[in-house]
């Protein structure tokens, strides 16, 4: 299962779940992000050639962060860039989310082990801005 998920016409967040198994590579993500997600999956003696990576200039605007669901289950809630709600996704061990533009917030269902990866150095306060609103009331996902 591979979902994209689109809040205002703009890409939101990649969700890629365990069960995810396509042949070869698959580039998940669109050329034009500062963070690529790929997916690979190779038959026993495939060689990988060893190599190293080149010094390249790339520029980020906006922190992009991927989460690696080791154990447990997280509910991942989806802002528009200005701060409302719009949809809510349950991930589970072996799942894969990249988040990309908009908000987000979380809420561990399940005790949880996750592996974040994002571009870094953290830059502290100035690198977020909070969101006041509520999930709407109705909204129960354990």
């Amino acid at each position: 299962m591979k979902e994209e998920i689109f809040l205002d016409g703009q890409l939101c967040a990649i969700i890629i779940g365990a069960d995810y198994d396509e042949s070869g590579i698959q580039f998940l993500t669109p050329p034009n992000l500062s963070q690529q997600l790929a997916s690979m999956s190779y038959p026993a003696g495939k060689v990988i050639s060893a190599h190293t990576h080149n010094s390249v200039p790339r520029e980020v605007t906006y922190t992009q962060e991927t989460l690696f669901i080791r154990k447990g289950r997280l509910r991942v809630d989806l802002y528009t860039q200005d701060h409302e709600y719009r949809l809510s996704r349950v991930l589970g061990p072996g799942d894969v989310i990249l988040l990309i533009s908009g908000g987000h917030g979380f809420e561990v269902l399940e005790g949880l082990n996750m592996v974040e990866v994002k571009q870094g150095p953290y830059a502290g306060i100035v690198d977020k801005s909070p969101i006041q609103s509520k999930l709407p009331p109705t909204l129960n996902f354990n």
